[in-house]
């Protein structure tokens, strides 16, 4: 039986400070904030390079079963990882071993650079360990690792988020002496893999264009020709399907858009798009991918079809036409 979080509304928001790393954090809340509209934030928090503080709030959440293959678009969080976990159950039962998870953490309408990207990060830290709670088996919470990008990432999840769990929590790269620079170092993913390990999930590796890298080492050397599976969890694929890197200056990213994303099945998808012709660009496995608008308060779907628009097309074609 997998776990479950329980909610409760919180007037006054909980703070918890990491300088006191042994410091225990009693009934721990999830956001899942909803502002009526989907388009609420979840929480506040520092900036990464500080990371001293965060409030954390929560509001009652519907955790009763949907129907992942008429999925509508989500109306909060709760709702949100309530059909992420569903999708990504009935893409492992279908026999997919890679999968991606991708949606914005600053409102579910926000956009790329909406939110400071700490912030975000760690929106996605908080919501990873409330998919994790709901989707994870208990038999197989010590089964399960999360890479998080760097080291000082997962000493932050230890002290945070993750206290208190039995989930295994490890890294991608290390600091070097160069770190200000952009430089890390490599970590040899065969030396972090243990042979009980089941599921490997990977938490937003877009920071350092290194750690795409070391993803797909992850896969090559411990997941495939394997009976394990790997979660990409709001990597910021896009940058790399949309040639946001040039691959003349990294040519090793640009073959990852060749080699290694096509072995990706995305299960959950949100990608928004602003401006008088807007929608969002919307998946939950194993349904088709959908065009939406928001008309009134409700969405309603302009377009669907089976693989994945470029967000090229969508913006340019399938939304003004509409």
């Amino acid at each position: 039986m997998a776990m479950a979080t329980n909610y409760s509304i919180s007037n006054a928001p909980f703070t918890f400070k990491p300088s006191a790393p042994h410091k225990q954090v009693p009934n721990w809340r999830f956001p899942t904030i909803s502002s009526g509209d989907g388009g609420g934030s979840i929480f506040t928090i520092s900036r990464r390079n500080l990371r001293t503080w965060f409030h954390v709030c929560a509001v009652t959440g519907d955790q009763s079963t949907r129907d992942v293959f008429s999925a509508n678009f989500p109306s909060d969080y709760t709702e949100l990882i309530v059909q992420a976990k569903e999708a990504t159950e009935s893409a492992f039962k279908d026999g997919k071993q890679l999968l991606e998870i991708e949606f914005p953490t600053a409102g579910l309408q926000s956009v790329p650079g909406d939110g400071e990207g700490g912030i975000e990060m760690t929106g996605s830290m908080l919501l990873i360990r409330e998919f994790c709670d709901r989707f994870v088996p208990a038999e197989k919470v010590t089964r399960t690792r999360i890479f998080f990008p760097e080291a000082k990432e997962v000493t932050f999840a230890r002290q945070s988020a993750f206290e208190g769990c039995s989930l295994k929590l490890d890294y991608l790269t290390k600091p070097s002496l160069f770190e200000d620079f952009g430089f890390t170092t490599k970590v040899k993913m065969a030396d972090r893999v243990r042979p009980e390990d089941e599921i490997f999930l990977v938490a937003y590796p877009y920071f350092n264009v290194n750690e795409m890298l070391v993803v797909e080492e992850l896969y090559k050397e411990a997941v495939l020709n394997t009976e394990r599976k790997m979660i990409i969890f709001n990597g910021e694929l896009d940058r790399i399907r949309s040639g946001y890197y040039p691959p003349f200056f990294y040519p090793k990213l640009g073959e990852l858009s060749k080699t290694f994303l096509p072995k990706l099945e995305t299960v959950y998808y949100i990608h928004n798009f602003k401006g008088s012709k807007g929608g969002v660009l919307f998946r939950c496995y194993p349904g088709p991918w959908k065009v939406l608008r928001k008309v009134g308060g409700s969405f309603v779907c302009l377009h669907e079809q089976e693989e994945m628009p470029s967000l090229k097309e969508v913006a340019l074609d399938i939304l003004p036409s509409a």
